[in-house]
C-alpha cells in the first residue's frame, strides 16, 4: 500500500485507545458538505448540540474535549481495534513493537466497557505475581478505570523499572477484588526460544511478531537444523501468542514454504488489498512440522498456522484461536498524532476469513498435565468483543466449532519456563508432548512403509 502519510501495518491484541483529536476545521467542514448532504445535516445537529451545550451547560466546558469525546465515541463504534491516537498513545503504540519499555507485562483490551486482561506476557511481573486471562482491571493506583481510555490505561502501568504499581482486579470465583502489588520490569523484545526435546526433535516458541522476528527465528533453526543429529521434527509453538507486525509473520510463514499464497488482504479500496506470495528459500526445511495453537493465538499467529495448515506443510493441534482476521493501518497526523483504524480482512490461502471464528486445529487437544484431566479454562475471543467484525461483509457468521462454548484451553505453563527453556518441564507439557509423540509416530511409520 502506498500513501504520502507513513503507515504501519498492525495485527495486534494490544489494543491501545485513543484520545481524540480535534481535525474538524472549516476546510474540512465545507469539504465533506459539499459531498454530502446527509453529512452536512448531520454536521449541522452536531454543530447545534455544542453550541447549547456551550450556553448552557450547569459548568463551563471545554468545547475542544467534547469534540475529542465526542469522536472517540464515534471511532470506537466502528470495531474493537479502531481509534484516534494522540501523541501518548501513538508513542505507546510504536514502542509496541519496537524497542524495550518499563511496565508489568499484561495484554488488555476493552470488553463491555471494563478493562480485562487478555493474557499475562510471559516472564513478566504480571505472570509472577499470578494475573489471569479474563480478569477485569478495576482500579489502576487506586484509581477507577471505569470511562478511562485503554491508552491511558496502559500509560499508568508502564513506568520506569523498579518502581511500584498496584493493579486491582475482580476474577471469577473470587469474592472481593485482589490487589496485586506490582514492581516494573524491563519488558523485553525478545520474541523466539528454542530447544531440542530430544536428538532430532526441535522445539521453537514465537511470543510475539517484532520487528526482529523473523531474523531471531532463522538463527535458532540454523542452531537446530546444524546440530549433531540432523533434524526430523519440529514443534512450532504459537500458543498465546497475540500477534503482532504483519509482514512478519508472512516472512515467518516464508521460511516454511516454497510456493503458493500465504495470506490475502481484502479491502473496500483496492488498494488496500494485496496477496502475499511465498519464495524459494535458499535453505529447503521439509522436516515434519507440528503447530501447537489456542484460543490465546490471534492475528499474526493466525496468519503463519493458516498458512501452514491450508498448504499441508504443518499439523495444528490444541484448541481453537481467538479469530482476529482484520488488518489495522496506523496513519501518522500532525503534531504527534495518528489514526488506526481497521482497513481490510485477510484471509488464508485456501479463501477462508477467520474473522470472529478462527483456526480448527486438525486434532484438538486440550491442556493438562500427565495423568490429569483435560483443562477447561475461560478465555476472551475476538466474537465475544463488542462491535467486532463479522467474517464477512454483510454476512453473519456461522460457528464452524460446534464445541466451542466461549470456552477455550489455554494452557498455565510452569514458572520455570520463565527464563531459558528447559525440555524436562517442557515434556510435562501435555500439548508438546503429544506434538513431539506425532513426530515419532511419523519417523516410524515412514520407516515402516519404506
Amino acid at each position: 500500500m502506498t500513501t504520502s502519510k507513513k503507515r504501519y501495518l498492525k495485527l495486534t491484541l494490544i489494543f491501545v485507545g485513543a484520545v481524540l483529536f480535534w481535525t474538524i476545521g472549516t476546510g474540512f467542514y465545507r469539504d465533506l458538505a459539499a459531498k454530502s448532504e446527509e453529512t452536512y445535516k448531520g454536521l449541522k445537529i452536531f454543530s447545534d448540540v455544542i453550541e447549547l451545550i456551550e450556553k448552557n451547560y450547569v459548568d463551563p466546558v471545554d468545547t475542544k474535549d467534547l469534540i475529542q469525546k465526542a469522536i472517540q465515541g464515534m471511532v470506537s463504534s466502528l470495531d474493537p481495534h479502531s481509534s484516534f491516537l494522540p501523541p501518548e498513545a501513538f508513542k505507546e503504540l510504536q514502542v509496541d513493537t519496537r524497542g524495550e519499555f518499563g511496565g508489568i507485562g499484561i495484554v488488555i483490551t476493552m470488553k463491555e466497557g471494563a478493562l480485562t486482561v487478555i493474557s499475562p506476557i510471559e516472564g513478566t511481573p504480571a505472570f509472577k505475581a499470578g494475573i489471569q486471562a479474563s480478569d477485569i482491571i478495576i482500579k489502576v493506583d487506586g484509581e477507577l478505570t471505569k470511562d478511562m481510555a485503554l491508552w491511558e490505561a496502559v500509560k499508568k502501568m508502564r513506568g520506569p523499572k523498579g518502581t511500584e504499581v498496584i493493579i486491582t482486579v475482580v476474577r471469577e470465583g473470587a469474592n472481593d477484588p485482589m490487589d496485586f502489588k506490582l514492581v516494573r520490569d524491563i519488558i523485553p523484545i525478545e520474541s523466539v526460544k528454542s530447544a531440542m526435546l530430544q536428538p532430532g526433535y526441535g522445539y521453537v516458541w514465537i511470543t510475539n511478531f517484532r520487528d526482529n522476528t523473523t531474523e531471531d527465528l532463522v538463527t535458532m533453526l540454523t542452531k537446530l537444523e546444524s546440530s549433531e543429529t540432523p533434524l526430523k521434527g519440529l514443534v512450532l509453538d504459537l500458543r498465546d501468542n497475540p500477534g503482532g507486525l504483519l509482514n512478519e509473520s508472512v516472512e515467518i510463514a516464508d521460511l516454511f514454504l516454497n510456493e503458493g499464497a500465504i495470506v490475502s488482504i481484502k479491502g473496500r479500496d483496492p488498494a488496500d488489498s494485496k496477496i502475499f506470495k511465498a519464495k524459494i528459500n535458499n535453505a529447503p526445511r521439509d522436516y515434519p512440522m507440528v503447530v501447537l495453537i489456542n484460543g490465546g493465538s490471534a492475528s499474526a499467529s493466525e496468519i503463519v498456522a493458516g498458512a501452514l495448515q491450508d498448504h499441508k506443510r504443518a499439523l495444528l493441534i490444541g484448541t481453537t484461536t481467538f479469530g482476529k482476521g482484520s488488518v489495522q493501518t496506523v496513519e501518522s497526523l500532525p503534531d504527534g498524532y495518528g489514526i488506526k483504524f481497521t482497513i481490510a480482512r485477510y484471509y488464508t490461502p485456501s479463501g477462508r476469513s477467520i474473522q470472529a471464528q478462527g483456526i480448527i486445529p486438525d486434532i484438538e487437544v486440550k491442556p493438562r498435565k500427565k495423568g490429569e484431566d483435560e483443562e477447561e479454562i475461560r478465555i476472551l475471543k475476538e466474537k465475544d468483543l463488542k462491535n467486532h467484525l463479522e467474517a464477512e461483509p454483510d454476512k453473519p457468521a456461522e460457528p464452524i466449532d460446534k464445541k466451542d462454548k466461549k470456552k477455550s484451553g489455554s494452557r498455565r505453563r510452569p514458572e520455570s519456563r520463565l527464563g531459558a527453556l528447559d525440555v524436562e518441564v517442557l515434556k510435562s507439557d501435555y500439548q508438546v508432548s503429544r506434538a513431539l509423540e506425532i513426530l515419532l509416530s511419523y519417523e516410524i511409520f515412514k520407516k515402516k512403509l519404506g
